[in-house]
């Protein structure tokens, strides 16, 4: 009896957040599709297998469209940092993003696509994924940081962390 009406009580407390959270939600309208532009530092790292990683710090320019409130489109160009053993020539990257609404003004999302990335003049590509998160600070522009896997190969990986700005157009 007292796990059943624990289960009742938790869903209750559920279907109640979700009807405050789609409320909400409902009272914040946006015009889509919704083009933004954003730049981020880039905190990235080379992992070889074998050997030392190499880490340094880039900027990464990004852009995109949002269709709707959980779904969009999001292109990454990056650039910059050298650790003495290793330079950042390039990435470029296309994404599908997935966005979660937790409130009005913050969003988690998840992204997944395809990226070519330059080191030391050897250019790769592969596979990306990451996830991240998104603050409004004012009606067009958001603060965000986020963590990506850009290529995961069978002899080192190459992912960056990046923290900036988002401007909604």
């Amino acid at each position: 009896m007292k796990m059943s009406f624990l289960s009742l009580t938790s869903a209750a407390l559920l279907v109640s957040a979700a009807a405050f959270a789609t409320s909400v939600q409902a009272q914040q309208s946006f015009n889509y599709p919704q083009g933004y532009v954003g730049g981020d530092a880039m905190f990235w790292n080379l992992d070889p297998d074998q050997g030392s990683s190499r880490d340094s710090i880039g900027l990464r320019l990004r852009g995109g469209a949002q269709f709707n409130d959980y779904f969009g489109v999001e292109g990454h160009l990056g650039t910059g940092g050298s650790d003495g053993g290793a330079k950042l020539d390039y990435l470029a990257g296309a994404y599908a993003k997935g966005i979660f609404p937790v409130a009005p003004e913050v969003r988690l999302y998840g992204l997944a696509g395809f990226t070519e990335v330059e080191l030391d003049s050897d250019r790769e590509s592969g596979f990306s994924y990451g996830g991240g998160a998104e603050l409004d600070i004012a009606p067009q522009l958001s603060v965000g940081a986020d963590y990506m896997r850009y290529l995961d190969k069978s002899d080192y990986t190459f992912d960056a962390a990046s923290v900036g700005l988002r401007y909604r157009f």
